[in-house]
């Protein structure tokens, strides 16, 4: 009989399931740079931005959603914390992934393949979203009477001006990638590891979607939506059952009765499952071939079965 546990080993990484490395770094690289191509290529659209911005907020009211400014009046209460916010935000968001990605494909090989395809695909979808549906940001809408924290307090990653930004297009609020990336960095390392401490790494999408409401680059329904989108990537790339699941190391005697590790099943040693059933609880083990024995008083017509099942 063979069993098997879901939790990830610290064994060794399968090298033969690291891709090469040059083609991922290249894959990496082209799907980041057409991210940025095509977030300059959804840029404008500034009267449908706000209009989309009007109806979102009205909606999360009528969702009874805490308001963005809860948020951001605790943050506001203290000028280095704010500037930590807007530090986070602009300085944590690639970088963390990127670490991400490179420790999987080094030490998790396969959990790297899924990660990096769940990634790919998240992307991909938001700037379809982003296309389709441009958002203003809460710092951008009048009614919801937010500070834009960036420009204020610093640093920033955008421009004063959103419609001529040339670094980034600031009507992409929807859905938040800031969240999607946080949170599909905790699952992967949570589903990685087998540290008791790795359901700390929930504090980083914790802290990132209050960082981007505290700073007013997002709603909440941009980090609901975005949440929903990854759930539908993970369950349409599932992790391979061979990165999943890995073989238990059972227990078998050796010649001195101590117990050390095997994957072989416990009756191996001697002549099988119905020897050991039918000599009862009172089984002690002998010092050849592993053979079942009866204990002390037994009567000889319980013994004659079990020493049959060892002769054969």
């Amino acid at each position: 009989m063979t069993y098997a546990r879901t939790e990830p080993t610290d064994q060794e990484p399968d090298i033969r399931a690291r891709p090469p490395l040059v083609r991922e770094f290249l894959l990496v690289a082209g799907l980041f740079l057409a991210y940025k191509f095509g977030r300059q290529a959804a840029n404008g659209h500034v009267e449908e931005a706000f209009r989309n911005a009007g109806n979102v907020w009205d909606l999360e009211r009528a969702l009874h959603l805490p308001g963005e400014g809860a948020v951001q009046g605790l943050l506001l209460h203290s000028q280095p914390l704010i500037h930590a916010a807007n530090t986070y935000y602009a300085a944590v968001h690639f970088p963390a992934t990127a670490l991400f990605l490179v420790w999987l494909y080094w030490r998790r090989p396969r959990h790297y393949v899924r990660s990096r395809r769940v990634l790919a695909a998240l992307t991909g979808a938001a700037l379809v979203l982003h296309l389709l549906f441009p958002l203003a940001p809460p710092r951008m809408l009048p009614a919801a009477g937010l500070v834009d924290t960036g420009q204020v307090y610093g640093p920033t990653v955008y421009g004063q001006t959103p419609a001529t930004d040339t670094m980034a297009n600031q009507f992409a609020a929807m859905p938040s990638l800031h969240v999607g990336w946080a949170v599909m960095v905790a699952v992967g390392l949570i589903v990685a590891t087998r540290s008791r401490w790795r359901w700390l790494w929930l504090l980083h999408p914790a802290l990132t979607l209050l960082v981007v409401v505290g700073t007013a680059n997002h709603y909440w329904l941009d980090a609901i939506v975005v949440g929903a989108m990854l759930a539908v990537a993970l369950a349409v790339f599932r992790l391979p059952l061979s990165a999943r699941t890995v073989p238990a190391r059972q227990s078998r005697p050796d010649l001195r009765g101590s117990v050390e590790g095997s994957p072989v099943p416990a009756y191996a040693g001697g002549g099988g499952p119905g020897a050991f059933a039918s000599a009862g609880p009172s089984l002690s083990f002998g010092a050849v071939g592993g053979s079942a024995e009866p204990a002390d008083g037994a009567d000889a017509g319980s013994r004659a079965p079990a020493r049959a099942g060892a002769a054969r």
